[in-house]
């Protein structure tokens, strides 16, 4: 930036300098305090001196080009994440929500049903208030799930990624329980209230500039028929799907996916199938075109979590131990939390279509879903039913 020949003397700080400690463009002021005014010489080297002194000026303020800083490549800074996680209150939610945030680089939606129990959960947990932000959504309701979608849109923050975690599980449930819309709850919350959201803000993650978009849907190996726990009774199976094609209401169809006669264990693991059948078909519909990475994960046996409240006391007492010590398959609430934080932002974790496990040593791999579970017509099937259940088609 050119000086000028006022700059150059009033530079801040120098107030206090005599004339006769300054110099201007190495011309000492004191030397024309000197000079003798009544001599016509004189007055024709101080006119000289002068005309020198603004050339010089003139040449400073016309040919000194103005510097434009670049920052290097190598210091680009990412911006800060924003990732949506679906039941963050407790268990691997909350797990989740706190690993990302203690990075510092992911913003959280808690996007849950109970308000004031997100916000003391997140207090709880030690997650700094400048790394979450709690928003109400009830997925057994499509008009909540139409109502969260908008107030995100309008919060104007981009979406990179969505963690669809949160679930239902019934297993003692003799009768079935039913969402605001008149559907079956472990399905209708489980797999029709994610696969709404997903769809509403699948443009946000299109517009979204982050270098890797990911949208994830928690699995499960109970509904997974080529495992141990997959064969346990009773077995997830869609059957021919004229339960779900009826609108799973009681009233002109079963309740039961299949069709059969409702039982809350099953429910479940229909609807975890349902998850994973669904991730499947976003990445053949969608990756290519998007870019976004669909994956689904089964992060181990969370033996302690909130999920098996619902359960038989003596179940809620053995489990853990037997998980533990038996199938050593236990795995706390913190460390899926961290395995599902992987899956999130990962840059190892980023090919789409994957069921992703852990093994013993807690490295992940590409694990293999049972047959159902990764049927292209039954999971194109469940997708064009689905989209009638919640109004989209």
């Amino acid at each position: 930036m050119a000086l000028s020949i006022h700059n150059l003397v009033n530079l801040p700080g120098k107030t206090t300098a005599t004339l006769k400690d300054s110099t201007l463009l190495g011309v000492s002021l004191s030397d024309h305090r000197k000079v003798d005014f009544s001599s016509s010489a004189s007055r024709s080297k101080l006119t000289l001196t002068k005309r020198k002194v603004l050339e010089t000026q003139a040449v400073a303020t016309t040919s000194t080009p103005a510097v434009t800083r670049v920052p290097s490549e190598g210091k680009k800074t990412l911006r800060k994440g924003t990732v949506i996680i679906t039941g963050a209150s407790s268990g691997l939610g909350l797990a989740t929500a706190k690993a990302l945030a203690e990075t510092g680089k992911w913003h959280v939606i808690m996007a849950c049903r109970d308000f004031l129990k997100a916000e003391r959960a997140a207090k709880s947990a030690g997650i700094s208030k400048d790394n979450y932000t709690v928003m109400h959504l009830d997925l057994a309701s499509f008009d909540s799930v139409r109502q969260f979608v908008a107030n995100f849109k309008q919060s104007g923050r981009p979406l990179d990624v969505l963690v669809c975690n949160a679930a239902v599980y019934q297993p003692t449930a003799q009768e079935p329980t039913f969402t605001a819309d008149g559907i079956e709850l472990s399905v209708g919350t489980n797999h029709l209230g994610h696969f709404l959201l997903s769809r509403l803000l699948l443009d946000d993650m299109k517009q979204s500039d982050y270098p890797s978009k990911r949208l994830i849907i928690v699995g499960s190996i109970t509904g997974n028929t080529n495992t141990l726990a997959g064969n346990v009774p009773p077995k997830a199976n869609l059957g021919d799907m004229r339960g779900l094609a009826g609108g799973l209401n009681g009233l002109n169809s079963s309740t039961m996916i299949d069709g059969d006669k409702f039982d809350g264990a099953k429910a479940y693991k229909d609807s975890k199938i349902c998850n994973m059948l669904t991730m499947q078909e976003f990445h053949r519909r969608y990756h290519e075109e998007t870019g976004i990475t669909f994956a689904s994960l089964y992060p181990g046996c969370i033996a302690t979590t909130g999920l098996f409240r619902e359960h038989i006391p003596l179940f809620r007492l053995l489990f853990p131990p037997f998980q533990k010590f038996i199938t050593k398959g236990y795995v706390s609430e913190d460390e899926s939390g961290k395995r599902l934080a992987q899956v999130v932002s990962d840059p190892s974790l980023t090919k789409s279509g994957v069921y992703w496990s852990w093994n013993k040593d807690s490295a992940s791999f590409e694990n293999q879903l049972s047959a159902e579970a990764s049927d292209v017509s039954k999971a194109r099937k469940v997708w064009e039913i689905s989209e009638k259940l919640v109004g989209l088609a």
